[in-house]
C-alpha cells in the first residue's frame, strides 16, 4: 500500500511540471482587445511605441504602459497602407518600429495540440508506475520466467574446504567433484561420465550449504545459489520457465555449481499432491529432470542440492544419472564439535582460561548452527555485563540458554515449591548416578528456564552408536526419578512430572512397536508411520493389528512404566539419606555442578561410571520439572 502510494504522487507532481511547463508555453504579458480604430487614434497621437503583425491579429505597444493592445485584421491587409488611408502622417508611421511574425510549431503546439496530448500523457505515466509496482517481490509482470538465481564468484566470498571444520567423509567425497570441475579430461580420457548432481542429506544446520559453497571455491568456478520454493508459482509454466532460464545461465557460465538449497520443496513425489499430474510443482520438477538429463557430458555443469527430508523426494530424482552421489553431514562429534568451536571463537576475544574441548563435551547433539549460536549468544553475555572478554561461564550459561530457553530469574518459588522442585530434581540425579546405562549427571538445579521449574542436565559418557534394552530401561528409570521422588517425600503428586511421564511413555511404547524389545510381543514391527507427500509431514500411523494386539501392546507400556517407577522408587529408598542431602544442597545453594554432585554421591556411583571416557556423540536427554 506504501508503496501504490508513493506512486500516485509521483504521478501528481509530474502533472504539476507538465502544467507549469504548458504555462510557460502560452504565457503572455497582459493584452486588451481594442478595435482597430482605437490604435490607429493611438497613433496619431504618437502614443505608440512598436506594432507586432501577425496572421489575423495586430499588437500594439503603448508608450508608458504595460498593456498591450490587440485588434484583429483580415488577411490581406496592408498595415502602412491602411493607416496612410486612415489619416496617420507618413512620418508617424515610419517613426515606429514595425514587425511582422508568422505562427511559430510552438506555439501551435502549446495551443492547440499539447491541451489533448496532457491525458495521454498521464494515462502512461500511470501505466507506467504501476508496472513497476507490480514487477517487485515475485510478482515480476515482465519477467515471469527468468530465474532469481544469484551468482556468487567473488573473491572475497570464497570458501574453501579448510574453513569448513569437521565433516571429513563428506569433504573427502566432495574432493571427487572438486576434480572433476578442474581437470575434466583426466576423466573423460579413461570414459569416465562426470556426475551431473550430488544430493547433500543432513539435519538443519549441519553445514549442507557451506560445504557446497565450499566445493566450488576449491575448484574456482562460479557459483548459483538458488531456493526450490524460488521455482514454485501461482501462475501455471512459471516455475519450469525458470528451471530452464536457470540451466541456460549455468552453461553460459561453464564451468559452474548450482546449489538448490531445499530441493524438497519442488522434489517431492509425483502424483501425490492436490493437483494430480497437472500440479505446477510437478510441471517444474519434470522441467529439472529434464534439463539434468539434457547435460552434455562436457558442460561441467554440476547440480549440488540439499534436504532434510530425502524420505519425500521423488525416485526419478535419485536414480543414476541425475543426483549421482548422495553425501550424508552427520552431526559433528566431539572432535568436529571442537573444530567448529575453534572456527567461530576464530574473530572473538576468547578468555584465556575457556577450554573448548570441555564445552564441546558439554553439547553432544549439537549442529554447527547451535554451536555457532553458543559462540555468539556467549559474547551477547559478556558485552552485556561490560566484559571485556568471553569466559566459561558465559558459555556455559549460552549452552543452557541453547538447550532450554532464558532464564527466568524473576520467577520465584515458594518454600514448598522450592522443597518440592528440590526432591524432584534430586530424585533425577540420584537415579541416574546409581543406575550403570544412565547417562551422568553433568548438573541439577532448581531455578528456572524455559518452561522448566527446575532441570537436570545429563550428557553420554561414551560414543553411542547403538542402544541396549538395558540402557534405555535406565533411562526411563531416570526420567520417572521426580515421579517416585515425590510420591515417596511428600505422598503427593504435581503437574512437574508430566513432561518426565510424556518422554517416558514415548520411550516405552518405542521399546515395543519399534524395536522388538518386548519379551511378551517377540521381534515384530507394530505400526506404520505414513505421510502425506503434498504437506510434508507426518498425519498419522496405519494400524496394522489387531485390537487384541492394540490392548497386548497397552499393556507392555504400563508394565514396563511401573517397573521403572519400582526400581526408582527402591533406589531412592535405599539412598534416601543421599536424596536428602541432594535436596537440602539444592534449597540452600539451588544449583549443583558436575563436581559437587559427584562430591556428594561418589560412594555410590557405579565403578563404570567414574571412569572418564573419550566420547564423541551422541544427543543429550535432558529433563525438566
Amino acid at each position: 500500500m506504501g508503496k501504490i502510494i508513493k506512486n500516485i504522487i509521483l504521478v501528481l507532481i509530474a502533472f504539476l511540471v507538465i502544467s507549469v511547463v504548458i504555462a510557460s508555453f502560452m504565457e503572455d504579458e497582459k493584452v486588451r482587445e481594442v478595435p482597430l480604430s482605437e490604435i490607429t487614434t493611438l497613433l496619431k497621437e504618437e502614443k505608440v511605441n512598436s506594432l507586432l503583425v501577425a496572421p489575423g491579429k495586430l499588437t500594439a505597444e503603448i508608450k508608458e504602459s504595460d498593456t498591450k493592445l490587440e485588434a484583429t485584421i483580415s488577411g490581406n491587409t496592408e498595415i502602412p497602407q491602411y493607416f496612410s488611408d486612415s489619416g496617420v502622417a507618413t512620418e508617424q508611421i515610419s517613426s515606429i518600429k514595425i514587425e511582422f511574425k508568422n505562427t511559430s510549431f510552438a506555439t501551435v503546439l502549446a495551443g492547440t495540440i499539447l491541451p489533448f496530448l496532457i491525458p495521454f500523457l498521464l494515462i502512461a505515466l500511470f501505466i507506467f508506475f504501476l508496472m513497476r509496482q507490480v514487477q517487485g517481490s515475485n510478482n515480476r509482470a515482465l519477467t515471469f520466467g527468468q530465474s532469481s538465481v544469484k551468482l556468487n564468484d567473488e573473491l572475497k566470498n570464497k570458501v574453501r574446504f579448510n574453513d569448513v571444520a569437521g565433516a571429513k567423509e563428506a569433504k573427502e567425497e566432495l574432493s571427487e567433484i572438486v576434480e572433476f570441475l578442474k581437470f575434466p579430461q583426466k576423466f573423460l580420457a579413461l570414459g569416465a561420465k562426470i556426475p551431473k548432481g550430488v544430493l547433500l542429506l543432513g539435519s538443519p544446520g549441519v553445514g549442507k550449504t557451506l560445504l557446497a559453497r565450499a566445493v566450488a571455491g576449491e575448484a574456482n568456478v562460479p557459483f548459483f545459489h538458488i531456493s526450490g520454493s524460488e521455482f514454485v508459482e501461482m501462475f501455471v509454466g512459471v516455475g519450469a520457465s525458470r528451471v530452464r532460464d536457470l540451466f541456460k545461465k549455468a552453461k553460459r557460465n561453464a564451468p559452474c555449481i548450482v546449489f538448490i538449497d531445499e530441493i524438497d520443496a519442488v522434489g517431492r513425489q509425483r502424483g501425490a499432491g492436490l493437483g494430480g499430474g497437472h500440479d505446477e510443482r510437478e510441471q517444474t520438477l519434470n522441467q529439472i529432470l529434464v534439463e539434468m538429463d539434457g547435460f552434455e557430458t562436457d558442460t561441467n555443469v554440476i547440480v549440488v542440492a540439499a534436504t532434510n527430508r530425502p524420505d519425500v523426494l521423488d525416485p526419478a530424482l535419485l536414480r543414476p544419472g541425475r543426483f549421482d552421489r548422495q553425501v550424508i553431514l552427520d552431526l559433528p562429534d566431539i572432535n568436529d564439535r571442537e573444530a567448529i568451536l575453534k572456527v567461530h571463537s576464530k574473530n572473538k576475544p576468547i578468555a584465556a582460561d575457556v577450554d573448548l574441548r570441555s564445552v564441546a563435551e558439554r553439547t553432544p547433539g549439537f549442529s554447527g548452527a547451535d554451536l555457532a549460536n553458543i559462540i555468539n549468544e556467549g559474547a551477547i553475555l559478556a558485552a552485556r555485563q561490560n566484559k571485556k572478554e568471553v569466559g566459561t561461564d558465559d558459555l556455559k550459561e549460552a549452552i543452557e540458554k541453547v538447550m532450554l530457553g532464558p532464564s527466568r530469574k524473576s520467577h520465584i518459588l515458594s518454600d514448598k515449591e522450592k522443597k518440592v522442585t528440590a526432591y524432584h530434581e534430586g530424585g533425577h540425579a540420584l537415579v541416574g548416578a546409581v543406575l550403570p546405562e544412565a547417562d551422568p549427571v553433568h548438573k541439577v538445579t532448581i531455578l528456572s528456564r524455559g518452561r522448566a521449574a527446575g532441570y537436570t542436565m545429563k550428557l553420554p559418557s561414551e560414543d553411542k552408536h547403538l542402544h541396549t534394552k538395558t540402557s534405555f530401561l535406565d533411562e526411563i528409570a531416570a526420567l520417572l526419578g521426580g515421579y517416585a521422588a515425590e510420591k515417596l517425600v511428600f505422598n503427593e503428586l504435581t503437574t512437574g512430572a508430566s513432561n518426565d511421564l510424556k518422554v517416558a511413555t514415548s520411550m516405552a511404547r518405542k521399546l515395543v512397536t519399534q524395536y522388538g524389545m518386548s519379551d511378551s510381543l517377540g521381534p515384530v514391527t507394530l505400526g506404520e508411520q505414513h505421510s502425506n507427500v503434498f504437506l510434508g509431514r507426518d498425519i498419522g500411523e496405519q494400524k496394522n493389528y489387531s485390537e487384541a494386539v492394540a490392548q497386548k501392546i497397552d499393556d507392555e507400556v504400563r508394565r514396563i512404566m511401573q517397573e521403572a517407577e519400582s526400581r526408582a522408587t527402591e533406589l531412592m529408598t535405599k539412598h534416601r539419606s543421599y536424596l536428602d542431602t541432594i535436596a537440602a544442597r539444592l534449597i540452600s545453594d539451588e544449583t549443583l555442578e558436575k563436581e559437587q554432585f559427584e562430591e556428594i554421591v561418589n560412594e555410590i556411583i557405579p565403578a563404570s561410571k567414574k571412569k572418564t571416557p573419550e566420547f564423541t556423540d551422541l544427543p543429550d536427554e535432558v529433563t525438566g520439572a
